[in-house]
């Protein structure tokens, strides 16, 4: 049976006032005023506002957020190991439940026009795989109204927590999407052994790699090559993205510019949500040389930090904050980050507002992209493959 849907009255990306017309879930056509259609057809009112593609959430940890939970005042000391094994406790005194935890977080996202999320979600010698499996309940659950990817994430570390190799290596036959690693050299004190165990699991099971990289300067650059000396070797090019990557913004331009043709040769994508706190990635420099870079919330209001909303058009907007991007046309590169380049970034196919592709739209009030950036009203629709999924900034499933 044809399903259709017309999406009547909107402008693709702040252009032209058009129709896009869904057929099965795709775009079929796009034109002004598209007439002689079934009586049976859904029509969507755009409002004459922007049409973007669906939202993506780069990178997040969607299992442990504290939303809608009691207010938690912050309590972690200055490290990652501090705020690591703050985690713990404050986890532990909640008792956490990562599946309610997780759907909580997704109707957040949705109503604010994710289509998709990548995820991580810790695995360790306490849990196991019991956070794992809440969130996969989770993607299960909202398969019509969003796609999650899930990443089984190590964030006690591996060699500094007995046990978790084994757990990953469980995690990975549960239909999950990639092997996360967390900074070799300061939590491991051992990168090369890290590196290998996570590249030899992903490369077993035919998964993505990626890797939470909070090192610094030349120590982080240095992690940086031998990520990509395993990329290379082991064939998977486009198949391995770099989270935080801070010590991209540490190094002098001649030892940058080698780490950018190493990213380049494989593909390697970066994750950058521009941290209020160190350095990080130059946006301009690496998007004009070509890398793949893409952005997330990271954690929304949890035992990290107070700060989130599930709003990637907000995070975009501290990213042009961060970076001190002026201009429409610096903004539509960080706009990039949360639609085409994380797309790329996450291997999702068939995305755009292009004839043919999924349709998963995101309707915003706005002149201009940039001025839909920066006034971030609610989101009049959300679609997901043409069913509508959220309204007015409320989501419907």
């Amino acid at each position: 049976m044809t399903e259709l849907a017309l999406l009547q009255n909107v402008r693709p990306n702040a252009g032209s006032v058009t129709d896009i017309l869904i057929q099965n879930g795709r775009i079929a056509k796009i034109a002004p005023e598209i007439s002689d259609l079934p009586a049976d057809v859904t029509l969507l009112d755009g409002g004459g506002d922007i049409a973007l593609p669906g939202l993506i959430e780069a990178h997040t940890h969607m299992d442990k957020t504290l939303y809608g939970l009691s207010w938690q005042p912050h309590s972690a000391g200055p490290t990652i190991r501090d705020k690591v094994d703050n985690e713990r406790r404050i986890v532990k005194k909640l008792n956490i439940d990562s599946a309610q935890r997780s759907a909580t977080q997704t109707r957040l996202e949705i109503g604010n026009g994710s289509t998709h999320i990548r995820t991580h979600v810790d695995v360790n010698n306490e849990r196991g795989l019991g956070y794992l499996e809440g969130v996969l309940a989770t993607q299960a659950a909202f398969k019509e109204s969003v796609t999650i990817q899930v990443v089984a994430f190590p964030q006690q570390g591996i060699l500094a927590s007995p046990g978790t190799e084994a757990y990953l290596n469980e995690a990975a036959k549960l239909g999950i999407d990639c092997i996360g690693g967390i900074d070799p050299s300061v939590i491991e004190r051992d990168p090369v052994k890290h590196l290998d165990i996570i590249f030899g699991i992903a490369d077993k099971h035919g998964l993505g790699i990626d890797i939470h990289l909070h090192e610094p300067g030349q120590l982080g650059a240095f992690t940086v090559e031998l990520i990509a000396e395993r990329t290379k070797a082991l064939g998977l090019r486009g198949k391995v993205m770099i989270s935080h990557a801070f010590c991209l913004g540490g190094v002098d331009e001649p030892y940058l510019d080698r780490l950018t043709q190493m990213l380049l040769d494989n593909e390697i994508a970066i994750m950058t949500h521009g941290p209020g706190q160190s350095v990080y990635p130059p946006i301009l420099k690496l998007s004009a040389a070509g890398v793949i870079l893409c952005t997330g919330s990271d954690g929304i209001r949890d035992s990290w930090g107070p700060y989130g909303n599930g709003d990637m058009l907000e995070r975009v907007m501290w990213l042009g904050y961060r970076s001190n991007f002026r201009r429409d046309e610096e903004l539509a590169i960080a706009l990039s980050m949360a639609t085409t380049g994380a797309a790329k970034a996450l291997g999702v196919e068939n995305y755009g507002l292009d004839v043919g592709c999924d349709a998963d739209i995101v309707v915003v009030k706005g002149e201009t992209v940039a001025q839909a950036i920066m006034d971030r009203a609610a989101r009049r629709l959300v679609l997901k493959r043409g069913k509508v999924t959220a309204a007015d900034g409320h989501c419907l499933v």
